[in-house]
């Protein structure tokens, strides 16, 4: 068989909605080079296998971790952090045998400590410290001057707080600040947030790199959680209902982030990279 007809081992996963592809790179051994290509290819609806994100598992030369990622957006851009692809990394690496159910692994926001409960698919990990605070930013928004918070979680994120985020056009809305000069030129992801209690914030959040509002986001949650507690509104244990229903629960202890909930495995299967318009280097 020519070796660009092979099919190629593929896992797909979600945590609250967000899916991603994984391909375990220990054998496969695919160069970094090809990853964005394949990004694109992997991650198209309905010609592709369709999801939010690719991540190849590899082994590290690091010590420190036991494992590393290489994280992708459909787009092909590459991202530092995503914190529901985390949770179902650290599942999917305790099923593949890359570690134990507390482990650590390598990705370009730093190390990410996991710890996985594989029969219940409990997932809570550490995101990296939070970072580049600042509230009460003035932006233009909805035909008139509005004030928006940003923090860094991993990857950046501005927060707009609103008492109906459920009505909102967060697609119109969030590529208006994802690209926003304020956040220029690295641009941002936009989360849009109304305070329930002190508890419970709704969350929406219009992703960098999908562009376009996505059914929960990680990384997302935690900013939200941050941006609310450092303005007085929240305490340091809050659940966040994400646009697709799902509950993600963040806590903040001692400067450091956690963020738990469900992951799974939805299937494991081939992929076929003719069909896919992708060849092996």
């Amino acid at each position: 068989m020519n070796k660009n007809t092979v099919a190629v081992k593929m896992h797909k996963m979600q945590g609250c909605g967000n899916d991603f592809v994984f391909i375990d790179n220990r054998t496969l051994k695919l160069p970094v080079s090809e990853m964005e290509k394949w990004a694109k290819q992997v991650c198209r609806r309905a010609f592709g296998v369709g999801a939010d994100g690719l991540v190849f598992l590899e082994e590290s030369a690091d010590s420190a971790v036991d494992y590393r990622w290489h994280f992708y957006n459909a787009d092909g851009s590459r991202a530092e952090m995503c914190g529901n692809a985390s949770r179902c990394a650290g599942l999917l690496a305790v099923k593949l045998g890359f570690a134990g159910p507390v482990h650590t692994f390598g990705s370009d926001a730093g190390p990410i400590k996991a710890e996985v409960d594989a029969e219940q698919c409990i997932v809570k990990v550490q995101l990296t410290p939070p970072q580049g605070l600042e509230l009460n930013k003035t932006i233009d928004m909805q035909g008139s001057s509005d004030t928006i918070h940003f923090v860094n979680t991993g990857v950046p994120h501005a927060v707009y707080i609103h008492e109906n985020a459920a009505g909102l056009d967060v697609k119109t809305l969030g590529a208006h600040v994802r690209y926003h000069e304020l956040f220029s030129p690295a641009g941002t992801n936009a989360n849009f947030v109304t305070v329930l209690d002190k508890t419970h914030i709704h969350l929406r959040t219009y992703e960098r790199g999908v562009e376009d509002e996505t059914y929960a986001c990680g990384t997302g949650a935690a900013a939200g959680v941050v941006i609310t507690h450092a303005l007085g509104l929240t305490g340091p244990e809050v659940d966040v209902r994400s646009s697709g229903g799902e509950i993600l629960g963040i806590s903040l202890e001692d400067g450091c982030v956690f963020l738990k909930g469900k992951a799974l495995n939805v299937y494991s299967g081939e992929m076929y990279l003719e069909a896919l318009g992708l060849t092996l280097p």
